[in-house]
């Protein structure tokens, strides 16, 4: 008997290894997604939680608004990804002078 475990991996065909890769992958990326939910809906909270207090962090929530519209196919289209870069531009600038 050893002490040295034996990787499983290594004694598998070219498919068994692809096929676990692919399954290990999906499973990680399960996890990223449940953790990227866990924090948008803790971002959501803090965001829905109080009423802005200044025109910045009203800027904020429609920061964070625009960017979820912008991950849609609405948002993908050229024209209003046009507009969401001004608003987001606009923000910027404004806020600068704040």
């Amino acid at each position: 008997m050893t002490d040295k475990p034996i990787e499983l991996d290594e004694h598998r065909g070219m498919a068994a290894q692809k096929a676990t890769d692919l399954r290990r992958l999906l499973a990680e990326v399960a996890a990223n997604e449940q953790a990227l939910r866990a924090t948008q809906d803790a971002l959501e909270a803090q965001l829905i939680a109080a009423p802005a207090s200044n025109w910045e962090e009203a800027a904020d929530k429609v920061r964070y608004l625009l960017s979820l519209l912008a991950a849609t196919p609405i948002g993908q289209d050229p024209r209003r990804k046009i507009l969401i870069q001004a608003v987001l531009d606009d923000f910027t600038r404004l806020s600068r002078h704040v």
